[in-house]
């Protein structure tokens, strides 16, 4: 049980039935019948409110157990139009016009502070999901935490200790372990239908890959120093980043995804999803592989400077091998054996395989998707949901932090090969970089003042 106090809201009952509640459940029993009383709801307050977490408001908007009550961005513009629209929303569900539900924070550190927040919602550019995270949760509060984890691994340990000491339920946005057809895929994987699990590939899109990514890569980002718009507090969005100069690209999504003071790039960004399917399909007792070496392109010029492509090979403790790769490099060895996708983990055992991505899911035999499953895995319906569920029941979510974690590990050290030119041996039991002091310092981050961790 978490040591937040929870009967202040009147939801969460320190009682054995809720103790016992089950940890998911469907969409239809929370998302039909009477819309709860505020009282009842969980107030959920948004860090972050770009993109990808306007995405995630109205997730939760659109379920009755949820209140959306604060939101906070370094932009001014983003905090107001989210607001407005969570207002709009409830105005229009309640059909009261006067309805204002949804406060505005320039801070985050003051959204934190409000005794009537249960959880947090962090969906920040990557180098802050850790701090944000972790002053949310010695702020008593449960955290859903888009990916990637962030950029240091060390960080997270952090945090993995705070989440400990706490008993805060954390819910990691690699929303693909609520989909049906990763968790049949790794159910097949680790009940034995495959055969032996040999290997498993993993590729997702880098900076290269056809399309909109290829551009990024071409154009490079400008680099030219601009004032900072009067919409934006560029401190605060940096926060613990490196100083440095604005550009009219810098705090744009690609901008937070590409540069390497911000992000380690799509190789975490994009890859941590499949990479969270493959670990979640191994069952290697929850750790990263021991071994890393591979290759990549990094851009030449430009203000976007993280791997663009690259091609790594690893090895797990039991000796299941890991190819992990961007699009573009995937796609003659995908292509061998089923129809290419952006993005995609294939499972191999001794007598099959199967591969999984968002359009669908394929084997080498289509019999292999009719079985019955001897594996059965947490199923949830809705990542959003699920979370929900778990901060009233205290049980572990669908993406809890070891896997996190761990999909994040894989992509730090790949990313450390590649820029070392040179094999990473890591022990999953001490957590550090074997016979490479410096691969093992780049682990860690410093903090530019005054913040800290």
């Amino acid at each position: 049980m978490s040591t937040k106090s929870v009967s202040r809201r009147g939801f969460l009952k320190a009682s054995a039935a809720a103790l016992a509640a089950p940890s998911i459940v469907t969409a239809p029993a929370l998302g039909q019948g009477a819309i709860p009383p505020a009282s009842e709801r969980l107030a959920l307050g948004f860090v972050g409110v770009g993109w990808r977490g306007n995405d995630l408001v109205k997730s939760f908007l659109a379920l009755p157990q949820a209140q959306c009550v604060a939101v906070s961005d370094a932009f001014t513009s983003r905090r107001r139009s989210t607001a407005a629209a969570i207002d709009a929303y409830y105005a229009a569900r309640s059909e009261s016009a006067s309805y204002r539900g949804s406060a505005m924070h320039a801070d985050f550190r003051d959204l934190l502070e409000r005794a009537d927040i249960d959880a947090v919602v962090v969906a920040t550019p990557d180098h802050w999901h850790v701090p944000v995270a972790l002053y949310a949760v010695r702020a008593g509060k449960d955290v859903y935490v888009e990916k990637p984890l962030g950029v240091s691994v060390a960080w997270g340990q952090l945090l993995r200790g705070e989440l400990e000491r706490s008993g805060a339920v954390f819910q990691f946005g690699t929303q693909q372990r609520s989909d049906e057809r990763f968790r049949q895929a790794c159910e097949l994987a680790r009940g034995g239908q495959l055969g032996t699990l040999e290997r498993i590939e993993v590729w997702a899109p880098g900076m290269r890959a056809p399309g909109h990514y290829e551009s990024l890569y071409r154009d490079g980002g400008s680099t030219e120093a601009i004032p900072v718009p009067e919409d934006l507090d560029y401190e605060m969005w940096l926060g613990p980043a490196p100083k440095s100069p604005y550009t009219k690209d810098r705090c744009t999504h690609e901008g937070a995804n590409h540069v390497y003071d911000n992000s380690l790039g799509y190789i975490a960004g994009w890859g941590v999803h499949p990479l969270d399917i493959a670990l979640w399909g191994h069952d290697a007792a929850g750790t990263a592989p021991v071994e890393y070496e591979g290759t990549g392109v990094l851009p030449a010029q430009g203000l976007y400077n993280t791997v663009a492509e690259w091609d790594v090979r690893c090895r797990f403790a039991g000796g299941v091998a890991l190819h992990f790769m961007d699009t573009r490099t995937a796609r003659p060895v995908v292509e061998a054996y089923r129809p290419m996708n952006e993005h995609g983990t294939t499972f191999f055992g001794a007598e099959g395989w199967v591969s999984v991505d968002r359009s669908g899911i394929h084997a080498s035999d289509p019999a292999l998707l009719q079985a019955e499953r001897a594996a059965r895995l947490p199923a949830s319906v809705n990542h959003s949901l699920n979370f929900l569920e778990c901060i009233k029941s205290r049980a572990a979510t669908v993406s809890p932090f070891s896997s996190a974690m761990q999909s994040y590990v894989i992509s730090h050290l790949s990313d450390l090969a590649i820029r070392l030119g040179r094999r990473i041996a890591w022990n999953p039991q001490s957590e550090r970089v074997e016979g490479d002091e410096e691969a093992q310092r780049l682990l860690d981050r410093p903090l530019r003042s005054p913040w800290r961790l």
